[in-house]
């Protein structure tokens, strides 16, 4: 699977808002054939930043970022953001989450 984490800086005066104005993407996404997780997250540290974390099948990442409403997503985030996203993309194997050898609960 294709396993990808996003870190977004948004403009202060943006952050309340930018969950709602991705949404459209986000659910494009989530729709998306070979899509396995697409997931918003707020970073408990930084007020203005959010991460990204998902994945997809192998073979289904060049759907998605060729896709319109993927093209159309990035042009409606650009001026929400205070600098460009940084990305980490990986080939992992796998098609889903493992459990924690390290923290099990009965």
């Amino acid at each position: 699977m294709i396993f990808i984490v996003v870190k977004y800086q948004v403009k202060p005066e943006y952050t309340d808002t930018f969950l709602d104005s991705v949404a459209e993407f986000t659910s494009a996404t989530r729709a998306e054939e070979g899509n396995l997780w697409f997931e918003w997250s707020r970073s408990v540290e930084d007020p203005n930043g959010f991460v990204l974390v998902e994945a997809f099948k192998d073979g289904a990442g060049e759907a998605h970022v060729t896709s319109e409403h993927f093209a159309a997503g990035l042009e409606s985030m650009r001026p929400l953001l205070a600098a460009t996203p940084q990305i980490v993309s990986r080939q992992i194997e796998g098609e889903g989450w493992d459990e924690m050898g390290e923290l099990q609960v009965a």
